[in-house]
């Protein structure tokens, strides 16, 4: 090579760089890419995607031809340094070690970390492009990969590890959900805020989703008739729970369709309420809402009771019920429904003791306990172990609170007030 001229050897050396630069670049942003928008771009049939997936399926074959390549031409920088110096400056052990250095220097910033960066953070773009240049380089040297594999693979089995194929990577329901939030302006927020919340049917119960006993809407027939057909003309709902002088006693569901005519003509008695009830469906108290959905399915229920350990009723789920804790409320106009909670100008907000802690923690972005009472009330009562006066105030979960109004034994109205650092909703 010394009857090469030297300009000819520094641009050799500047190009031996660049392809080395060009298999760096190639290797972190296949290592780096979304598998799961490639996996999308692959199935909507892009080939350079496709070409990307067959390279990921077998990473051994795929690090082998980049490091192949790459060291290769590393060496070959090297050896084309050392004779650069040599012309320079001598073959003294002092220019050699220069050279060393200046070599070193220039394969750090050239050909490792400027496009090891532009490869990570253009991955999703590159990758499909690179897998051309890839797929042919590996069809041609794959005797050598195969036989240096031989060595990688034996290595690998020494140590006891195995290798994970592309195929058989999952995500996690926590890492999905990750992914969810992480999303950004990429799914729209009321379609995040569902995706959320589906990863959480499995932990919600009936007794966070459903109508205390004390709220239900129910019929006794044990009343006057004139009383009771009051209640039917004045009803919300289209079915009714009935029951006899008590709620634990409940004899069906009344579906109001069915007793509109004879209610409009005054001629409905108690035998006739009888008649039309369908049979009473009752839940336990700890189903997950995710399971009940499924058996509201299968038995084509869309109301059932909710019973505790002793078969006590203490609430009623419907199937709406079920649906706004996935997509968000959509009933406004029921009497006594939950207004919109927010803060008010001052940081503060009066709201019922019966609301649940999870609307209170979703409206509000607070992060009040979850895993004991359901309710404010609760929660309250459960802190004082008593019945607390009016004007009591008290800490909890980093939420000054003031009961505003007790009545009938439990809390009425309670005042709020914002914690001067918001924590993240549960």
């Amino acid at each position: 090579m010394d009857d090469i001229a030297l300009p000819k050897l520094m641009w050799a050396l500047f190009v031996l760089l660049v392809l080395s630069g060009l298999f760096s670049l190639a290797e972190t942003a296949m290592m780096a890419c979304n598998r799961y928008r490639l996996r999308a771009a692959a199935q909507q049939g892009e080939r350079g995607a496709l070409l990307a997936q067959q390279l990921l399926a077998n990473p051994d074959q795929l690090l082998g031809v980049i490091l192949l390549g790459n060291n290769l031409i590393n060496a070959a920088a090297a050896t084309l340094t050392s004779i650069i110096t040599i012309q320079l400056f001598g073959d003294g052990k002092l220019a050699l070690g220069l050279g060393t250095l200046i070599v070193t220097f220039l394969i750090l910033v050239i050909s490792e970390i400027t496009p090891k960066v532009i490869g990570a953070t253009y991955a999703d773009w590159l990758t499909p492009r690179v897998a051309f240049l890839l797929t042919p380089l590996l069809k041609l040297l794959s005797p050598i990969v195969w036989f240096i594999n031989l060595f990688v693979n034996g290595l690998l089995k020494l140590a006891c590890l195995k290798q994970t194929s592309e195929g058989e990577q999952h995500l996690s329901p926590e890492e999905l959900r990750v992914m969810v939030l992480e999303s950004g302006g990429m799914i729209p927020s009321g379609h995040r805020a569902i995706l959320l919340n589906l990863f959480e049917l499995g932990d919600i119960t009936m007794e966070d989703v459903m109508t205390p006993r004390g709220q239900i809407e129910a019929l006794d027939i044990a009343v006057p008739m004139d009383r009771l057909r009051q209640q039917l003309a004045t009803a919300y709902h289209t079915r009714l729970p009935v029951f006899d002088g008590d709620l634990n006693n409940v004899l069906g569901v009344l579906h109001q369709r069915r007793v509109v005519a004879a209610l409009t003509a005054g001629e409905l008695e108690i035998e006739d309420i009888r008649a039309l009830l369908s049979k009473p469906y009752y839940i336990p108290a700890s189903t997950s809402i995710y399971s009940q959905l499924e058996h509201f399915r299968e038995n084509r229920q869309r109301i059932a009771m909710v019973v505790d350990e002793y078969g006590e009723v203490v609430g009623l789920v419907t199937l709406e019920d079920i649906v706004e804790e996935i997509i968000g409320k959509f009933t406004t106009s029921m009497p006594g429904a939950v207004p919109v909670l927010n803060w008010s100008d001052a940081g503060q907000v009066l709201v019922d003791g019966g609301v649940a802690l999870r609307e209170l923690n979703r409206s509000l972005g607070l992060n009040l306990p979850l895993d004991g009472p359901k309710t404010l009330n609760g929660l309250i009562l459960e802190h004082f172990e008593d019945i607390p006066e009016s004007d009591v105030s008290v800490k909890i979960a980093g939420v000054a609170m003031e009961v505003v109004q007790t009545q009938d034994r439990m809390v009425k109205s309670v005042r709020l007030f914002k914690p001067e650092t918001e924590v993240a909703p549960i």
